[in-house]
């Protein structure tokens, strides 16, 4: 029956619940701490690496990645969503940006999109 209300972000449910924003604040829950610290010559980005599964090999999970050789990302919530994102913005800076302007987009320019 929950599903039929959890299509949409503004579909609530006969018990008066947004179903996907529900979905959304426990995906957040279970993230773990990641930030950015500003410094006068650059930036420090770091981020808890907790394992999931006794399975998953430390080594092959990166919390951070870089996009450009000046511009990093770092997340905290779901893997899966964290690689579209990273993807993503590896493909507008290296084949949109750069092959316009033969250079890399500056960080000023993440911020506004």
């Amino acid at each position: 029956m929950a599903d039929r209300y959890s299509f949409s972000l503004t579909t609530f449910s006969p018990s008066g619940k947004l179903v996907q924003i529900e979905y959304a604040l426990n995906a957040v829950n279970q993230g773990i701490t990641a930030l950015g610290i500003k410094a006068t010559n650059g930036i420090v980005l770091a981020t808890e690496k907790k394992s999931s599964s006794p399975l998953a090999d430390q080594k092959t999970v990166s919390k951070i990645s870089s996009i450009t050789p000046n511009i990093g990302m770092v997340y905290s919530g779901m893997g899966p969503d964290y690689r579209v994102l990273v993807d993503r913005a590896r493909k507008v800076s290296h084949t949109g940006y750069k092959r316009i302007y033969n250079e890399y987009p500056p960080p000023a320019y993440w911020s506004r999109t």
